[in-house]
């Protein structure tokens, strides 16, 4: 089974079929899309067409919120500063987002908010919340008994990994600078987390790349939260012949068996692959630059060149957003030779569907979601959604749903 960002969902893997759980009706498998500048999250179909099922409010308490932070100067200040730099402009309020085993509820990750929220899918209200530690919620990850959700709390660098159903902390652990991508293994024991460091400056030449801080992966103990491993980049690029790439670690996926790693850096037009055992970066992949697109580093988002990795569920395909290129193409893992190029507008997510037949990728820049075949590499269908599309996920709703009783 492949250990994908993007199929690290409660207990569904790639099934498509209805599920039913004890206790509970059956159940339905979705893709959840998280309008990130609206504060909403598309429910669509998980295979065929993708036709859109319903849509969740994630910020019935916005109201509230924003009086708390307008009375605190401190949280405004970083309110503000999200939304100007990380936020371009726009305040961030659905970040990550998981559906609980039972399909009652979706577990969102709100950047501008600072926390993580239950959201009851009958009712559209806010079952629980948990404030993360310092001022902004980032990526979050399930783990693969779907009873914990972790979320990166990037300006305290600390992983807090949460009770899915209560909110309760399990346990928390530090982190490099910024903590970004969470990936848990696939027996749940460990968490892979990956810090980014400072994304919102101005020094992104090379020579600079030291000024971005502490970046470097952290491989947690799910029993004890302790860290068993750090791994800094920097040393296996350099080893590498890759003196002059950031060594900040984006999205990543495990290929089958957990004995390679797929990842994306800062700036890089491609990903590199990493040998975990015997501790080494064995091969790259740089992808097409779009002539287009700007050769100062300066108009890169979030210093992001590509975010966005998936894997086919046979592990022989890579699906790769090449965000700020302008397109997405699907990779022969063997050969690491591309597929067409398909356009996309700002893609900043890859996902799979949900009878793994397709890549998903979100195109933030043009407010859809977009489904390239894994066999062909080409594009078979696109779907309109909300504003600013970033995280897609896998999840469960009760069959028949069509969205919360509250609108």
């Amino acid at each position: 089974m492949v250990v994908a960002l993007a199929l690290a969902v409660a207990g569904s893997g790639t099934a498509a079929a209805v599920t039913r759980q004890a206790g509970a009706s059956a159940l339905r498998e979705v893709l959840f899309v998280g309008n990130n500048w609206d504060g909403t999250a598309d429910v669509i179909d998980s295979t065929g067409g993708f036709a859109k099922i319903g849509r969740v409010n994630v910020i019935p308490d916005k109201d509230q919120r924003l009086s708390e932070i307008y009375l605190n100067p401190i949280k405004l200040a970083y309110f503000l500063a999200i939304r100007e730099t990380v936020g371009e402009g726009h305040d961030q309020f659905v970040d990550d987002m998981y559906t609980t085993p039972d399909g009652t509820a979706v577990v969102v990750s709100r950047p501008s908010f600072a926390d993580v929220v239950s959201i009851d899918l009958a009712t559209g209200r806010i079952k629980w919340r948990f404030p993360v530690s310092g001022y902004r919620a980032d990526h979050m990850a399930v783990s693969p008994d779907g009873r914990r959700v972790a979320v990166s709390a990037s300006t305290s660098n600390t992983v807090h990994v949460l009770d899915i159903q209560t909110g309760r902390e399990a346990g928390s652990v530090k982190t490099g600078d910024k903590p970004h991508e969470n990936v848990f293994t696939r027996d749940g024991r460990y968490l892979w987390n990956m810090s980014i460091g400072e994304v919102n400056t101005d020094l992104d030449d090379p020579w600079l790349d030291w000024t971005k801080g502490d970046r470097r992966i952290t491989v947690i103990d799910t029993s004890t939260f302790k860290q068993v491993k750090t791994i800094d980049m920097r040393q296996r690029l350099d080893a590498f012949g890759h003196t002059n790439v950031s060594d900040a670690v984006r999205p990543a996926v495990f290929a089958p068996g957990e004995s390679l790693l797929y990842f994306q850096v800062s700036f890089f037009n491609g990903f590199y692959e990493y040998d975990v055992a015997a501790d080494r970066i064995t091969r790259v992949k740089t992808l097409p630059e779009n002539p287009s697109t700007s050769k100062n580093r300066n108009d890169w988002i979030n210093d992001s060149r590509h975010h966005g990795v998936s894997m086919s569920p046979g592990g022989d395909k890579l699906c790769v957003a090449g965000t700020m290129d302008d397109y997405a193409t699907i990779v022969d893992r063997a050969t690491l030779r591309e597929g067409p190029l398909v356009t996309a507008s700002k893609p900043y997510w890859a996902t799979v569907s949900g009878d793994g037949r397709a890549c998903i990728v979100s195109e933030s820049g043009a407010d859809r979601v977009t489904a390239i075949d894994f066999a062909t590499g080409q594009k078979v269908a696109s779907i309109p959604v909300g504003d600013h599309p970033q995280r897609v996920r896998l999840g469960r709703v009760p069959a028949g749903w069509t969205g919360p009783a509250g609108g």
